[in-house]
């Protein structure tokens, strides 16, 4: 479905990178961490706890320190959360980043920022702070992932600055990745092995913009992870998060 203008417009090529969630079946999850004092907010929650990604909805109460539960069976490693009916930006809590009050934005190429919008994380709920996460009656979609070994990982690593770059353990051969520098403005870069399936798997597309993807020989992906052939972003000598999935998960065949 969608405007022939957005998708499928003839001529154009495409792509487009799907999450096995719950197979539509949802659960409401009416009380987070059960602590004196602590407001809780209900969610309603699509949770794959094998591939390690739940679809979190709710309706923020304005009270800063207030739980919602994520539906994962461990703590996320990366949180996306987007307001539905207000203009919020696209909020991003990541393991990588250097406190979990941190946060990236993913419509801009910002550094992280203290702005608190969560202020803990934990195996059953997000704590929710900031007007951007948590408006009195704004509701709120939330993406969590944590890290599934030999399916995906999220992590961060340094840049190194040379065209012999950077290598990343994944422990896996990745099907996809996406990169962030954390300490200066860089795209979102995502990387897949579809629309090259071959090294060096260099047409980036940047998740801040609608530019065209590039074409600059930046990234190999190899058996146990990724290695970086280029001495800009994404291997400035600076932190970059990631997050990655792999190409032939056969433990979690039927997770993606």
């Amino acid at each position: 479905g969608g405007d022939q203008n957005t998708f499928g417009y003839p001529g154009n090529g495409w792509v487009a990178w799907n999450w096995k969630a719950n197979g539509g079946t949802t659960s409401t999850i009416s009380v987070g961490d059960v602590s004196s004092g602590v407001p809780s907010i209900a969610s309603t929650v699509q949770a794959n706890t094998t591939a390690g990604f739940s679809i979190v909805t709710y309706t923020g109460n304005g009270s800063a320190g207030s739980t919602v539960g994520h539906g994962l069976s461990q703590t996320p490693d990366m949180v996306i959360t987007k307001s539905r009916n207000a203009t919020h930006y696209w909020i991003v809590q990541h393991v990588g980043l250097s406190a979990v009050t941190e946060n990236l934005y993913l419509q801009t190429t910002n550094s992280e920022q203290p702005d608190s919008q969560y202020t803990a994380l934990s195996s059953t709920t997000l704590t929710v702070n900031g007007g951007s996460v948590n408006g009195n009656t704004t509701t709120y979609v939330s993406y969590c992932f944590h890290s599934v070994e030999g399916y995906s990982k999220f992590g961060s690593f340094t840049g190194n600055g040379s065209t012999d770059g950077t290598f990343v353990y994944l422990g896996f051969r990745p099907a996809w990745i996406m990169t962030k520098s954390t300490a200066s403005t860089s795209n979102w870069e995502m990387f897949d092995n579809k629309r090259e399936g071959y090294n060096v798997d260099n047409d980036a597309l940047w998740a801040n913009t609608n530019a065209a993807e590039k074409t600059a020989n930046q990234i190999d992906f190899v058996s146990n992870g990724f290695k970086l052939r280029i001495a800009t972003d994404p291997n400035v000598a600076e932190t970059f998060i990631y997050m990655a999935f792999a190409e032939s998960p056969f433990k979690y065949a039927n997770a993606r």
